[in-house]
């Protein structure tokens, strides 16, 4: 039986999900036949969270049992904001974010992006959560994962020295943080 992993990709459009494909496809690659990596397209909605949370709850309910999520850039963000608003049935065997912005701002159209202050509070509690994070990140800055490890003081931050925004199309580090846990949940 596989186990499931949800990728949930960056920015709103046809040309972000095709960008990254190619990091799914290094993920699969790297984890091997034991998982299947879910990566649904996610079509632009004309709302202020381009309906992301229902998409996203739409597509973690369609994967039968436990489930690891990961998301690059605007999916990575828009996970955390599903998942602190949204109460979870689903056990969820870890939460691996990469290139996540940290929104903030007064702009109109960043409102449907940012978390409310006590985000950290109604995350599921005992999931795992990982925050990768290029150095040389000219999309998300990388001030970012550091205001996330402000909030979220048990999350495993770890700053890659250089892969840009695309982590150079290559997540064989992330699969092998999911590797090692193959026989056993993440969750104790």
């Amino acid at each position: 039986m596989n186990k499931h992993v949800l990728f949930i990709f960056g920015g709103g459009g046809k040309e972000d999900y095709a960008a990254d494909a190619t990091l799914v496809a290094s993920l699969q690659e790297g984890l091997g036949e034991a998982y299947l990596v879910h990566y649904p397209f996610l079509p632009h909605e004309q709302t202020k969270d381009f309906g992301r949370k229902k998409q996203i709850g739409r597509h973690i309910s369609y994967i039968k049992g436990e489930i690891m999520l990961v998301g690059h850039s605007l999916g990575a963000s828009m996970l955390l904001k599903y998942l602190s608003e949204t109460r979870i049935r689903k056990r969820i065997a870890g939460l691996f974010l990469i290139s996540t912005p940290f929104w903030r701002g007064q702009e109109d159209w960043k409102q449907g992006f940012i978390l409310h202050k006590d985000f950290a509070d109604k995350l599921p509690k005992h999931v795992p959560l990982f925050l990768d994070h290029s150095k040389d990140d000219k999309e998300v800055a990388f001030d970012h994962p550091e205001l996330y490890a402000k909030c979220l003081p048990k999350a495993r931050v770890r700053a890659i020295r250089k892969g840009g925004h695309q982590f150079n199309n290559d997540l064989s580090m992330l699969a092998k943080t999911l590797n090692p846990y193959e026989n056993h949940s993440l969750c104790h």
